[in-house]
């Protein structure tokens, strides 16, 4: 009854397989970038540019089709140029970083919609917006692959001073002129992991595992390393749980997939061990008796 429910779906399928390590994959590059975003308190700037790639996307649609070349590439540079006009302008306007990115991402974002549902279908439109990453393919795997890869490596390469910059970023522009550098590179990281994710769960949903895991992972550790590994386990875990659950109930998969992580997210909110509502709350309960 165990081999039925729970393994034997990807043991018969290779759909459900691909989609499981394309998932996992996602876990092991995104996840950790949402780790930095939120200890940097930049959790909406990954949503802000998950939108911002939607635009890139659709042209590279409209020009090639269901192309995952011209789609990737568009994405990406749809994404790097809202994260650069959106630093430029915060450095020669007196507008903040978020208001600029905000503005940029919502243009971008109508702009994509725009373009798809005027040249395309709907079914299109909830491809680029939702994914579908029970059709992933060998090529998209690859790429997903490669993108993770790349992450991990330029992550342990940046990790110290991304540390510190979330520490005291004041700090780090003081002694060293790798702040800027740092700051760009995290935001490539950012987008490219976005696309990456993507061809999987959608423009829509693919920011869910990069900040959800996150997000739940800080209720139950302190230091960044452990809260890394905690919030790659439990988006790898939701996005098993979450396919299953497509697999048995006819769910689309990646709204299944972050519901999953949502709710690791709210039960961490309750019942974790760091700052979570049971930990505040049980201090005062032995102080008061």
């Amino acid at each position: 009854m165990l081999w039925e429910a729970v393994f034997q779906p990807f043991a018969d399928f290779g759909f459900m397989r691909r989609a499981l390590l394309g998932c996992i994959a996602i876990s092991v590059g995104a996840t950790p970038v949402g780790v930095f975003l939120m200890l940097r308190r930049m959790s909406l700037t990954g949503d802000a540019m998950a939108h911002a790639i939607l635009p890139g996307a659709a042209i590279g649609y409209l020009v090639a089709g269901l192309s995952l070349g011209a789609m990737t590439i568009g994405g990406l540079i749809a994404g790097m140029a809202v994260a650069l006009l959106s630093g430029f302008v915060t450095r020669v306007t007196a507008l903040r970083e978020d208001a600029s990115l905000a503005a940029f991402y919502l243009i971008s974002l109508a702009l994509g919609v725009l373009i798809v549902s005027t040249r395309g279908s709907n079914v299109d439109l909830m491809h680029v917006l939702f994914g579908t990453v029970l059709a992933l393919d060998n090529a998209a795997l690859i790429l997903v692959c490669a993108i993770a890869s790349i992450s991990v490596l330029i992550l342990a390469l940046l990790f110290r001073l991304l540390v510190l910059e979330c520490a005291d970023p004041q700090f780090l522009r003081s002694v060293s002129g790798l702040s800027a550098v740092t700051h760009f590179a995290f935001l490539a990281l950012v987008v490219l992991n976005l696309v990456g994710g993507f061809h999987a769960l959608g423009t829509l949903m693919a920011v869910g595992i990069m900040i959800l895991p996150a997000a739940a992972a800080r209720f139950w550790i302190g230091g960044i390393g452990g809260m890394i590994a905690v919030a790659s386990g439990l988006a790898i875990a939701s996005s098993f749980v979450g396919l299953l659950l497509s697999y048995h109930y006819s769910l689309p998969s990646g709204p299944a997939i972050i519901l999953v992580a949502g709710m690791a997210y709210t039960l961490s909110l309750v019942f974790g061990t760091e700052g979570s509502l049971l930990a505040q709350a049980l201090p005062r309960r032995r102080f008061n008796t």
